[in-house]
């Protein structure tokens, strides 16, 4: 058997061996000078502005009319809530599947379908957004449009959800 130091020794020696090759033959691990970031880039000093034509006439026209089907359903929808808040209220603590309870709750459908008209109008407003936004046309008319609908159908809703919470529906 070895002794122990021979087990030491010679690993030791065979690790020091391979420090002691010639350096020249391998490649430097220091940074080359195509390996430094030297590269400076200016930033543009006059801001570019987009021009979007503005979409066409066909769509301008349309707007008009489908703001005017969304107000004319709201008007509908206004003239159905006093009905419907009176019925519900007379509903409010009748068990469900009642004869009050269910004239209430058609009540409330009768509400809904008159949203659905709205809504009908601002699902075309939408449509006619998006083709313009994706054409690269000007869209802050047919987007003024849509929020004065949104904002019509979002009045709605808070009604609905009121009268629906009172139903317990």
């Amino acid at each position: 058997m070895l002794p122990r130091i021979f087990i030491v020794l010679v690993p030791t020696a065979l690790l020091l061996a391979g420090c002691a090759t010639d350096k020249s033959q391998y490649p430097s691990l220091a940074r080359r000078p195509a390996e430094r970031l030297t590269a400076s880039f200016d930033t543009p000093t006059v801001p570019v502005e987009i021009v979007r034509p503005a979409p066409p006439t066909a769509v301008t026209d349309k707007l008009g009319g489908l703001v005017n089907a969304a107000e004319a359903a709201d008007a509908k929808f206004g003239t159905r809530e006093a009905r419907a808040r009176a019925v519900v209220g007379s509903a409010a603590h009748a068990k469900i599947g009642s004869e009050s309870w269910a004239a209430a709750t058609i009540a409330v459908a009768e509400l809904e379908a008159a949203r659905s008209e709205a809504m009908l109008a601002l699902s075309d407003l939408d449509m006619l957004f998006n083709e313009a936004s994706v054409s690269g046309q000007e869209a802050n008319g047919i987007g003024a449009a849509r929020d004065k609908v949104t904002s019509l159908i979002t009045r709605q809703d808070q009604v609905l959800a009121e009268l629906r919470g009172r139903l317990g529906s």
